[in-house]
């Protein structure tokens, strides 16, 4: 029983150093929050800028995302636009069609299709690197829509020699979609808001988040090029840019929107591949990081970054442990709920970047409950994609769905890009009884502080699998529907586009 006890102790310390990093990377913030950096002179000469738009099988938004990139603001001279699609559906032909038409209005643009996924993403861009004419690389996933001057303003900051990578603010295309969109964009906001301008400003490692940003071609090369060996080549990349002296710049005024996942089985498959490629890129860079001659503060955080995602197994493991310290009255069970107040600091990094929307910003608060339960909710799905990166079982790179869905009226239940309910959900309910009726067991003994936190692992669980089993429900009802009526239920992926095209101005 003592080794459980201290087996119980160590993780949830371990699980509170990650919530006291977020209360120092929030200290940061709070401290240079009111420091606007002066924006770079502007070149006298502009390097010529090859942009890059990794797609597959994207025909709800590869318009957009075509054109988005056509109407940049840039010297015609010195762009040239790849659209690197690796398409196995009708996106090869509408991509196809939109190249050609802005080819002919005088864009310097260029279709690359390969047969093979090799790589994945990484595979693409490296596969277009060897035909891309700029200096710079600017990178857009196909979910994004880059506003007119993107180019005019990050550029310039490239006449700092060191700089190698110039990374954006996200922003939302679908911000008030849904609950669920409001409540991943306060997350993504924490992201941009706080983490990223705290550690760019420290001076600490910080990532290129694989798209709404700029590389420069010399230490794209210089630091190993685009790499498939794991799902998050982005922070693959940016780690070992960074080891090899080059610097990434976060440009918190620079801002890039992009869709926000509605269906809540995306939004899982999204966070299951960052998962499991973050604790790749962990064992593959931590022990160049450690043996590099960084200063051990930098060396520090970036442990504590690269395996950010530990506090979802972490979750799962303190909550699986609590029923042996409930039984046995233990006292570790009274102890750790103290040491997970720590676990506050993710929460208040995430309310605190809601300030930088201005005036009425406190309305979002309301959507931070349902960001708390979708944290805790997701542990099993997180850790599941973990084990397999450290059993070192290939599972390819699954592709977020996009819909271009904006407002209420848009469905992306229609679209067959809609992916099924997952079986983790019986799993999580499952889970969601265990916590409830330990929090029952600990309230009435030493544990009863320990009650309120399996009170919230409980409603977690559910969260999740309820959002999966309603969404799953509304689909299929809607896909009963339309076979009754002979509507659109076994509609052609170009029916797919336009139906959601129609309402977004796009081509």
């Amino acid at each position: 029983m003592l080794v459980l006890e201290i087996l119980y102790g160590f993780l949830a310390a371990w699980l509170a150093s990650y919530g006291l990093n977020s209360f120092f990377l929030t200290v940061i913030y709070l401290w240079v929050r009111r420091q606007r950096p002066r924006p770079p002179a502007q070149p006298s000469v502009w390097p010529s800028v090859t942009v890059q738009l990794p797609i597959y099988n994207e025909l709800h938004v590869v318009e957009r995302s075509i054109a988005a990139a056509a109407a940049l603001d840039y010297p015609r001279e010195l762009l040239q636009i790849q659209v690197l699609d690796d398409s196995t559906d009708e996106t090869r032909l509408v991509a196809q069609r939109m190249v050609a038409r802005y080819a002919r209005m005088g864009v310097g643009i260029q279709y690359l299709h390969r047969a093979s996924r090799s790589g994945f993403k990484a595979g693409a861009l490296a596969n277009g690197l060897e035909y891309a004419t700029g200096e710079l690389l600017a990178i857009f996933d196909a979910d994004f829509a880059p506003p007119r001057d993107f180019l005019r303003r990050t550029v310039p900051h490239f006449s700092a020699p060191d700089v190698g990578c110039v990374q954006a603010r996200w922003d939302h295309l679908n911000r008030t979609y849904s609950i669920l969109t409001q409540a991943q964009a306060m997350g993504t906001d924490g992201h941009f808001v706080v983490e990223q301008r705290a550690r760019s400003e420290a001076g600490f490692f910080l990532n290129f988040n694989g798209s709404a940003g700029v590389w420069r071609r010399a230490c794209v090369w210089g630091a190993g090029g685009w790499q498939g060996d794991t799902l998050t080549e982005d922070l693959d990349l940016s780690y070992r840019a960074q080891l090899a002296g080059w610097r990434i710049l976060y440009v918190p005024d620079v801002r890039a929107p992009g869709e926000l996942p509605p269906q809540f089985d995306a939004l899982r498959r999204q966070q299951a591949r960052w998962a499991q490629g973050s604790i790749q890129v962990a064992r593959k860079i931590l022990p160049l990081l450690v043996r590099s001659d960084q200063p051990l503060r930098i060396k520090l955080e970036g442990a504590l970054h690269l395996t950010g995602y530990m506090v979802h197994p972490l979750l799962l493991a303190t909550l699986l442990l609590t029923l042996p310290m409930v039984l046995t009255n233990s006292r570790m069970s009274a102890f750790v709920p103290y040491c997970l107040l720590a676990t506050a600091g993710p929460p208040l990094l995430y309310l605190l970047a809601q300030t930088e929307r201005g005036p009425g910003w406190w309305r979002e608060l309301r959507f931070a409950p349902i960001l708390l339960l979708l944290g805790v909710g997701l542990a099993l799905n997180n850790t599941v994609a973990m084990a397999r990166a450290l059993l070192g079982r290939e599972a390819g790179f699954q592709r977020t769905p996009k819909f271009a869905v904006r407002d209420g009226q848009d469905r992306w239940q229609d679209s067959r890009y809609a992916l099924r309910c997952t079986p983790l959900v019986w799993w999580e309910l499952l889970l969601a009884a265990f916590a409830l009726a330990l929090a029952l067991m600990a309230s009435g003994g030493t544990a009863r502080p320990l009650a309120y936190w399996l009170v919230i692992y409980a409603l977690g669980y559910a969260c999740v699998a309820a959002l999966s089993l309603t969404q799953a429900v509304q689909a299929q009802r809607k896909e009963t529907i339309q076979a009754r009526r002979g509507g659109r239920a076994n509609s052609s992926p170009a029916q797919d586009r336009s139906h959601v095209a129609q309402r977004h101005d796009v081509s």
